[in-house]
């Protein structure tokens, strides 16, 4: 079970020591949020202060998501700025499938997004060229808000479907996950979890930390099996 606290609910005045915190509180990867105003109704960071922050958690596997319009410009500059994954959104249509080749070409590992609004068989073509499926539990641009219910069949469907093709992509899943919905989502098939305000407006994160990911294990479907 992988636990990424999302820099998005970090300290803006103070994110490289927000970085360093959720590494010494024994995270996995640290999510970054990358919003363009277009392609989602707010802006967050770019490359510049990804870049800036990869020095303090030099440990941390860097999670890139691509909330933009125009995520081929972006590739190139996030690579450089320490991106170990890049996702993009499958709600750009006929360019998903370049910039997954373009993504792996650059020698990162490619990750995919669904909105809770699309389908989930929108992802279905690209299942088998990506190394992560993230599954939106809320509609992207904004922290803070409240898990969306009826995104959980889409990670039960996504979670069959990697099974039954005996893929390997980890199941990803970002928005209003806290220890409630952890345990939801784990049930349903998912094995990263991005949380922000859970994780980081607390004053001891890496209690946060081992606590969600204790759920999270005890909720997985495939121990479960093993215990059957």
């Amino acid at each position: 079970m992988i636990i990424a606290p999302s820099l998005l609910a970090a300290d803006f005045t103070r994110l490289g020591k927000e970085a360093a915190r959720a590494q010494k509180a024994g995270a996995d990867w640290l999510h970054l949020d990358i919003m363009d105003g277009q392609f989602v109704p707010n802006i967050s960071f770019g490359p510049a202060v990804v870049a800036a922050v990869r020095p303090h958690a030099k440990k941390l596997f860097f999670d890139v998501h691509l909330m933009c319009s125009k995520p081929e410009i972006l590739l190139e500059p996030f690579v450089k700025a320490g991106a170990d994954q890049i996702i993009v959104h499958v709600e750009l249509g006929e360019r998903v499938a370049p910039l997954l080749w373009k993504i792996r070409a650059l020698g990162k590992k490619v990750g995919l997004a669904i909105n809770p609004p699309t389908s989930i068989a929108e992802v279905q073509p690209f299942l088998g060229k990506i190394d992560l499926l993230l599954v939106m539990t809320v509609n992207p641009g904004f922290g803070g808000q409240s898990f969306i219910h009826e995104c959980l069949p889409k990670i039960q469907q996504a979670d069959a479907w990697r099974r039954a093709k005996k893929l390997n992509y980890r199941l990803e899943v970002d928005g209003g996950i806290n220890h409630q919905t952890v345990a939801e989502c784990a049930r349903a098939g998912a094995d990263t979890f991005v949380a922000g305000t859970a994780l980081f407006s607390q004053r001891n994160m890496s209690v946060a930390i081992r606590k969600m990911r204790q759920i999270a294990h005890e909720n997985d479907p495939g121990l479960a099996d093993l215990q059957m």
